[in-house]
């Protein structure tokens, strides 16, 4: 008998008991495999039902200028968090210094998959986007923090933007569920491709976390739901996570949010961390292996794994 003869059911119990990435690599076992695992898309559903059922998910994380999928698994004792493999560059950011023009020149642009080219988007807002603000895709938009214009000395409100790709304009400000201002902890995750996630931190003193999960998002409008977790920082950690950094996911079976930062201490000795906070004070962090770069502050987002060979 050969691995092809085993019936559909039996391969089909096996194959959703295996990791993604003895997956990936079990598709090429045999034609049939291979059928099952890139055109069924009534396994993909089972497959993803049972790495439910495991609580394991996966991230995409930027760690010394290098971009990776990583295993997450929240629910044993110890947490852990280990690379999967490397993935190559898809990403552009236009942020730089124009020597001619003699100041910094920050742009917003579209890729056009016909062309295979860059458009600048034109517009003249009457708000800024600090350059440590990072973007978020979801649902075919893009979300970003943004300040109003305010004058030197004074400190502007922060809201929440989004570009619509479709009219290829901005809409609306979008209301957040706290004060933010510059200084404050600012960060934007997605949850289950559906919804968008806030992480607050204020500044010193308080050192206070919070996270929201929206209840409703689209170009023009948003609702969130109560606060979705919140903790004190000061006595586990003792500091403020990163503007640059404090990238995060959510895991909502859990009740659990996974912040990226580095630790802090001689520049030789600081080790890029992965910190995990739930309920009850529950904490713990994960040494991520790696010796943090200066200027390369890791970076994380949710990642939806897919079957289909494309």
């Amino acid at each position: 008998m050969m691995i092809s003869d085993l019936p559909r059911d039996m391969v089909e119990e096996v194959l959703c008991k295996l990791p993604m990435t003895s997956l990936r690599r079990a598709r090429f076992t045999c034609k049939g495999w291979n059928n099952t695992l890139s055109k069924d898309w009534r396994f993909t559903r089972k497959y993803n039902g049972e790495a439910a059922k495991r609580k394991e998910f996966q991230v995409v994380m930027i760690l010394e200028y290098k971009v990776y999928l990583m295993s997450v698994n929240l629910h044993n004792p110890s947490p852990s968090i280990e690379p999967i493999g490397k993935l190559h560059d898809v990403l552009r950011f236009v942020d730089d210094y124009d020597r001619n023009l003699k100041r910094q020149v920050r742009e917003f642009e579209i890729f056009n998959l016909n062309s295979s080219s860059w458009k600048v988007v034109d517009f003249n807002p009457h708000w800024m986007i600090q350059y440590f603000y990072r973007g978020l895709s979801l649902k075919g938009n893009t979300y970003w923090f943004a300040e109003n214009k305010v004058a030197p000395g004074k400190i502007g409100r922060v809201f929440l933007l989004c570009f619509n790709f479709t009219t290829e304009s901005f809409g609306p400000r979008l209301l957040l569920p706290f004060h933010g201002r510059y200084g404050d902890t600012l960060t934007l995750s997605s949850v289950r491709k559906e919804q968008l996630a806030v992480l607050f931190q204020e500044c010193a003193p308080a050192y206070t976390l919070k996270v929201w999960i929206s209840s409703k998002v689209g170009p023009n409008a948003v609702s969130w739901n109560k606060v979705f977790l919140s903790v004190d920082m000061k006595p586990l950690i003792g500091f403020q996570f990163h503007c640059f950094a404090g990238s995060f996911f959510v895991d909502e079976k859990n009740k659990a949010v996974v912040v990226i930062d580095t630790t802090r201490g001689h520049p030789f000795t600081i080790r890029n961390m992965a910190y995990v906070l739930g309920e009850n004070g529950y904490f713990k962090s994960v040494d991520l292996g790696d010796f943090a770069p200066m200027k390369c502050w890791p970076l994380v987002c949710s990642y939806l794994p897919s079957l289909v060979k494309f």
